[in-house]
C-alpha cells in the first residue's frame, strides 16, 4: 500500500466514525483497553528490542527513558482509555445557538475534523493516546512515530487497531504508517485534500521540517522552554518542593523546567538549599555570575550560563539559574527565551501572581505549582496528543474538543437573500 492509497483507506473510514454514536466510540475504546492489558507482555517485549537497539545506538539516558514502557506506564495507558470511555463526546454538541431578527435559527456545532495525521518522535504511549483521542473525536487517524520506537508503536497500533474492529467500527480508522523514510513522510504531507489536519509532535528539527514541507493544516505540540519563577514574596519551601518536581519528576518530557529565576531579595535563602538538592541528584547547573558568587568557593564550581543555555530545552538532568531584581525582568526573560508551553510564579503575593498571569504569554501559566502538571489528565480533560505551543486554532492540551471543529447549522423558512 503506498502513502496515498493509506490516505485514502483513512478518509473512507473517516465518513464511518464521524457518523458513529458515542457508545459505539466508548465500546471501541473500551475493548481496545482490554486488548492492551491482555496483550501487554507482547507490547512490553517489542519494547525491549527497542530500547536495546537504542542503548547501542547511544541514545542518553533521558531519550531512553521517553522511549521506555514498564507495566506501570502501559497501565497508564489502559486507565485513559478507560476515562475517555467515560468522558462526553464533543461531537455534536451546540456550542451556540440564536435567532436573528429576519427569524433565521442559528446554531453552531461541533463536528469531527475527518483525517488527523499525527507525527511523533520517541514516546510510543503517543500512539494509543493519539488514536484514542482522534477516535473518541470522530476522526480517522494516522499515526507516523518516530523510528527508534517503530517495533512498539507496530504492535501497539496493531492491538487497538484490532479492537476497533472488533467493536464494529472501521479499523482503517486506525492507520500506522509503516514508511520509515523522510521522503515518504514528505508524501504524507502532501495529501491535502485527503489528511485534514496535521499534530507535528517533537523538536525544533521536526517543527522546521514540517513547516518547509507541509501542504496540510498543523498544530504544533513542539519544544517546552519552561521556568519557575520564584517570587520575593515566595513560601520557599514550597518553591524547593516545586522546583524539584518540575525539574526531576520526568526531566526528558516538555513540561519539565530547564531555568530557575530567583528574585534577588531571596536568592541568597534560596539558592544554596536548591541548588544542593538539585546537585544531590546529578543535575548539572547554569549558573549566572551573581548566583555563582554568591555561594562563594561552591559557586565558583558552577557551569556559568550564557544565552545558550537559556535558549536550550535540555530535556535532561540541566538547569540553568538566574537571580533578577524584579518580577518585571523574570517577565522579560521568560518572553524572550520561553517557548510558549508552561511557565509558573511561586508567591504569596496576589498582585505579583495576577501580573504574572496576564503578561506571560504560554498555554498554560501557574501559580504555586509544578509545570509538570501541563497534561490533558492533570486538567480533567482526559488524554492528549501533545501540548499545543501555538495559537490557532488551540493552546494547551490537545484534547478531545481540540480535535473537533465547528459548523454552522441554519434553519430558516423559505428564507432568501
Amino acid at each position: 500500500m503506498d502513502v496515498r492509497t493509506l490516505g485514502y483507506e483513512a478518509r473512507l473510514a473517516s465518513r464511518r466514525v464521524a457518523s458513529a454514536l458515542t457508545a459505539e466510540k466508548n465500546q471501541a475504546l473500551l475493548l481496545m483497553a482490554d486488548a492492551l492489558e491482555r496483550r501487554m507482555g507482547e507490547v512490553l517485549q517489542e519494547n525491549v528490542a527497542d530500547v536495546a537497539a537504542a542503548r547501542k545506538k547511544g541514545l542518553s539516558a533521558s531519550e531512553l527513558d521517553r522511549l521506555l514502557l514498564d507495566e506501570h506506564r502501559v497501565d497508564e495507558m489502559v486507565q485513559g482509555l478507560r476515562v475517555l470511555a467515560g468522558l462526553p463526546d464533543p461531537v455534536g454538541v451546540v456550542t451556540e445557538g440564536w435567532r436573528t431578527v429576519t427569524g433565521l435559527g442559528v446554531e453552531i456545532k461541533r463536528v469531527p475534523f475527518g483525517v488527523v495525521a499525527v507525527v511523533y518522535e520517541s514516546r510510543p504511549n503517543v500512539t494509543v493516546d493519539a488514536a484514542a483521542v482522534c477516535l473518541k473525536a470522530g476522526n480517522a487517524v494516522i499515526l507516523r512515530g518516530g523510528s527508534h520506537a517503530y517495533a512498539s508503536n507496530r504492535i501497539l497500533a496493531e492491538v487497538i487497531t484490532g479492537a476497533v474492529l472488533e467493536s464494529g467500527l472501521p479499523g482503517s480508522c486506525i492507520q500506522f504508517f509503516p514508511y520509515r523514510e523522510r521522503e515518504a513522510l514528505v508524501d504524507l504531507m502532501k495529501l491535502s485534500g485527503v489528511v485534514d489536519l496535521l499534530v507535528a509532535r517533537g523538536g525544533i528539527d521536526l517543527r522546521e521540517f514540517v513547516v518547509d514541507n507541509s501542504r496540510i493544516p498543523v498544530i504544533f505540540a513542539s519544544v517546552g522552554n519552561c521556568h519557575i519563577y520564584v517570587d520575593r514574596a515566595a513560601d520557599l519551601t514550597q518553591a524547593v518542593s516545586i522546583t524539584l518536581n518540575a525539574k526531576l519528576s520526568r526531566p526528558g518530557v516538555c513540561n519539565s523546567a530547564e531555568t530557575l529565576l530567583v528574585h534577588e531579595s531571596v536568592a541568597e535563602a534560596f539558592l544554596p538549599h536548591v541548588i544542593a538538592e538539585l546537585q544531590d541528584r546529578k543535575v548539572t547547573i547554569y549558573a549566572c555570575e551573581r548566583t555563582r558568587s554568591m555561594l562563594g568557593e561552591t559557586g565558583q564550581l558552577l557551569n556559568p550560563a550564557t544565552e545558550d543555555q537559556y535558549a536550550m530545552e535540555f530535556l535532561g538532568p540541566e538547569l540553568a539559574v538566574r537571580v533578577v531584581s524584579s518580577l518585571a525582568e523574570a517577565i522579560e526573560h521568560i518572553g524572550r527565551y520561553g517557548t510558549g508551553h508552561s511557565e509558573a510564579i511561586v508567591t504569596r503575593d496576589l498582585e505579583a501572581a495576577r501580573r504574572f498571569a496576564g503578561e506571560v504569554d504560554a498555554a498554560a501559566v501557574y501559580v504555586n505549582a509544578s509545570t509538570r502538571l501541563t497534561d490533558g489528565a492533570s486538567f480533567g480533560l482526559g488524554s492528549e496528543i501533545g501540548i499545543a505551543t501555538q495559537k490557532l486554532h488551540t493552546r494547551g492540551p490537545l484534547t478531545l474538543q481540540a480535535l473537533t471543529t465547528t459548523k454552522y447549522v441554519v434553519t430558516g423558512n423559505g428564507h432568501t437573500r
